[in-house]
């Protein structure tokens, strides 16, 4: 079962370089120029406007803003949508691509408000589906008050509490991009994806960082094959020093037998010991400068080759593992289990334990990167049992309760020990010292 990707990414002004990006008025390296004309926009545009851009600016000017957009401000967050290669491909190639559109624009709609959504774009001429959404962060509820602000009494008129705000920072709230990411894989899961591991430390990458990854072990090649280009330059160079000598000692002999007959000359000039040491270095450079061209050649073909074979290698692996995922379906998650295992602090003995569905009593200390510390214990109880929702789905329970629970109780505990205390009513608004 693959992962549902759900991206967002604050921008400012009017974000003219992704425009060109995803409506392709600039063309990437990693698109297949035979399949552009198969992307398409699935927003039909306002009357009038005719871009992404042309959208942001339509949706602000009638949103009913009652303050001047700042200059650095965020006008519109890019939103990418889409899910794990294989799982991806399979929804094309079975027809449900057209579904799986209609129930990102439904989510992206519902989530953040039709009138927000001013644009999303499909492209098919890369590797994976996927979409680019935009959003503007048109918001009608009351501003947060700042400490500061809420501790001076001020006799101003108040203003409408749900007049229209352009805020970025309430759209993108730690708690609101943690629902996103739980609501959205609920509305992918019909499709076989699934939400990532909470608190994970994986992060999105960049189209640059891709490339540099993909083409890494490309790299040593074309370092040998830059080193002959030079090595080749540096001989030519030298071939030339050689003949603008021999021409000067040609010179230099002419001038000496002037008045003499000009082939008794050039026959002299010829037998001198040292033209011949110096016309028998310039066949050698000219043989050896041969022999690197050769090489030259010879070291691209191997390339090309190595390059074909990587291919071919990585191709049959994706198909290999696709089967062996479509025969053991559960086998992703049982090394999602693994891997949090790992992550957390088990043994490999006792982790095999675990991933058999024992339960496993152990003392310790487990470490939680969401916390970036260890919490001890000396008697729990760790097991691997079905999501209690979703029994199709499992998780790594410790003492009956969901791992990322367990330390979350224990970091109050540790709060608590150390004088914080949490009001259990207000516990999204604040904590007593």
């Amino acid at each position: 079962m693959g992962y549902a990707v759900l991206h967002l990414e604050k921008t400012s002004g009017t974000d003219s370089a992704m425009s060109a990006h995803i409506e392709r008025t600039i063309a990437p390296k990693n698109a297949d120029p035979e399949r552009t004309h198969l992307n398409r926009e699935l927003i039909e545009f306002p009357d009038g406007v005719r871009n992404r851009t042309q959208a942001i600016q339509h949706r602000l000017e009638n949103a009913e803003l009652k303050r001047k957009i700042a200059k650095n401000q965020v006008r519109a967050i890019r939103v990418l949508l889409t899910g794990s290669p294989d799982e991806m491909k399979q929804i094309e190639s079975e027809g449900k691509l057209d579904d799986w559109c209609d129930d990102n624009l439904h989510w992206l709609r519902k989530t953040y408000g039709v009138e927000n959504i001013v644009s999303a774009v499909l492209h098919l001429d890369e590797t994976t589906p996927h979409i680019h959404a935009t959003l503007v962060p048109i918001v009608n509820t009351e501003r947060k008050k700042k400490k500061s602000e809420a501790q001076v009494k001020k006799n101003y008129r108040k203003k409408n509490p749900n007049a229209a705000r352009l805020s970025a920072d309430d759209v993108m709230t730690r708690v609101k991009l943690k629902e996103y990411q739980d609501t959205y894989a609920e509305a992918m899961a019909k499709y076989g994806l699934q939400r990532g591991i909470d608190g994970s430390e994986a992060r999105h990458i960049g189209t640059s960082q891709f490339y540099r990854e993909l083409f890494a072990k490309n790299e040593e090649l074309k370092d040998n094959i830059d080193k002959l280009l030079h090595k080749q330059t540096d001989a030519e160079k030298k071939l030339s020093q050689v003949k603008s000598e021999v021409n000067k000692e040609k010179f230099k002999n002419a001038k000496a037998e002037m008045g003499a007959n000009l082939m008794d000359g050039v026959n002299s000039l010829f037998s001198g010991s040292k033209v011949k040491q110096q016309q028998a270095e310039i066949e050698k450079l000219q043989s050896e400068n041969v022999t690197l061209k050769d090489e030259n050649r010879s070291l691209k073909a191997k390339m090309q080759t190595l390059q074909k074979e990587y291919k071919t290698t990585t191709d049959k692996l994706r198909a290999e593992l696709k089967k062996v995922y479509e025969i053991f379906p559960k086998l992703r998650e049982l090394l999602s289990i693994e891997r949090m295992c790992r992550l957390v602090g088990f043994s490999d003995d006792l982790t095999k334990r675990i991933l058999t569905g024992d339960k496993v009593g152990f003392k310790g200390s487990l470490y939680s990167a969401e916390y970036k510390q260890k919490f001890s214990t000396e008697h729990s109880v760790a097991q691997m049992e079905p999501e209690p929702k979703q029994p199709e789905k499992l998780r790594l329970a410790i003492d009956g309760v969901d791992i990322i629970e367990w330390f979350r109780l224990k970091y109050r505990e540790f709060q608590r020990s150390i004088g914080i205390t949490w009001a259990e009513k207000n516990i999204n608004k604040g904590r007593k010292v």
